[in-house]
């Protein structure tokens, strides 16, 4: 599968996720979908722009959205974090990168002069009728909860 295109129909996946539900995209038409990557479970940013997008999950509800975050941490993992912080939506286990490979979030990066494949901190916008229509990549988290749902008010 090559990464979505903007203004396409995104195509379907299933994926597995927190409080044992499974994920189909097909399932979720007629609500608009941000799906967000991030790095991992428990980390200053991963968890900051968690409670972001979890502080605004009445807004993006209100506007007919569901929020999932994804990440390559374990469902048990996934699990702790989201009960620690209190996040108020779902989080995919994307162990195989799947996911992450099929939205081309997987580059490589470098830490402390050490260079490793790991995930882009990015996020996709899929309208109603399953259609990508916006992206972000190389995400900065201050102000982008905010940022995206404005993108998704003005749908």
């Amino acid at each position: 599968m090559s990464a979505p295109k903007l203004n396409r129909v995104v195509p379907d996946f299933r994926a597995e996720a927190t409080r044992n539900k499974t994920i189909r995209l097909k399932d979720l038409r007629g609500q608009n979908v941000v799906l967000y990557f991030y790095p991992k479970d428990s980390t200053p940013g991963c968890t900051t722009e968690g409670r972001d997008f979890s502080q605004l999950h009445g807004k993006f509800r209100r506007q007919k959205t569901v929020t999932l975050g994804v990440s390559r941490d374990s469902i048990a993992s996934h699990e702790k974090f989201r009960e620690k912080q209190g996040f108020l939506f779902d989080l995919i286990s994307d162990p195989d990168e799947k996911l992450c490979k099929a939205f081309d979030v997987i580059h490589e990066k470098s830490l402390y002069g050490r260079k490793f494949m790991g995930v882009v901190r990015s996020t996709f916008l899929i309208d109603g009728n399953g259609k990508l229509r916006k992206e972000w990549r190389n995400v900065k988290v201050k102000g982008h909860a905010e940022e995206v749902l404005e993108a998704v008010k003005a749908l």
